[in-house]
């Protein structure tokens, strides 16, 4: 179960949080940790010397240029955030999330995080499937990036010892992230040829609304081959 869970940092500005975060992926029996768009270099020394002795996973830690590759091999994405989006995305509650995580536990789930100054963009988010929140004080809610990710080891952990829900069957049926964005990009190509997209500056936030309406959906195999069929069409 742990093992099919990822931990994706967005653009992570600090090596050192870096290594925090792979110290925490180990505390807790996670494995999988990748980068997208680093600030400093990579590989970093500075980042190996706080893992401590998460080296392991430092070594594996894969950097991809776009957060679309990174989130591509899961079938269900979280996207952390400390603010309410006004986007067309689900918002998760911390309990929400938690059983959520149970109910989707034989997938393979991504964790996305965005930069310490930033957080994730609108952007960044369109990619995932759900938005969570991690509660805190409301007077000062700012928590650092290595913190943050070790509160989700930690209640992920706590919480993946009980048994899978009955209707497993049924959501195991759901496509992959992967194939949700061949989808997408499909039908992005065949709007783009139909001129869909004007006047062009509007382009970007038109694209962010459609991946939040598909990644709302939760589509089957069976549905996801029906849209295919019908988005070949025009």
């Amino acid at each position: 179960m742990i093992n099919k869970i990822g931990f994706v940092l967005v653009k992570p500005q600090l090596p050192e949080n870096i290594g925090f975060c792979a110290r925490a992926l180990k505390n807790f029996g996670f494995k999988s940790l990748d980068l997208v768009n680093p600030k400093k270099e990579w590989p970093n020394q500075k980042a190996i010397a706080t893992s401590v002795g998460a080296k392991d996973i430092i070594n594996k830690t894969r950097v991809y240029s776009h957060i679309k590759e990174a989130i591509n091999k899961y079938d269900v994405v979280y996207a952390s955030s400390a603010r309410k989006r006004d986007i067309n995305k689900k918002h998760l509650s911390f309990d929400q999330f938690i059983k959520s995580i149970k109910i989707n536990s034989r997938k393979k789930i991504g964790l996305i995080f965005g930069p310490e100054a930033s957080g994730l963009s609108n952007e960044d988010i369109a990619y995932s499937n759900y938005v969570f929140k991690i509660p805190v004080n409301k007077n000062f809610q700012s928590i650092n990036l290595s913190h943050s990710v070790i509160l989700i080891c930690f209640e992920i952990f706590k919480n993946l010892k009980k048994n899978y829900p009955k209707n497993e069957k049924k959501l195991n049926d759901k496509i992959s992230k992967k194939s949700l964005n061949t989808l997408v990009n499909y039908l992005e190509n065949r709007l783009e040829k139909k001129g869909f997209f004007s006047p062009n500056e509007k382009k970007k936030i038109m694209l962010i609304n459609l991946r939040n309406i598909f990644g709302r959906l939760e589509l089957s195999h069976k549905e996801l081959r029906i849209l295919s069929s019908i988005f070949s069409k025009f």
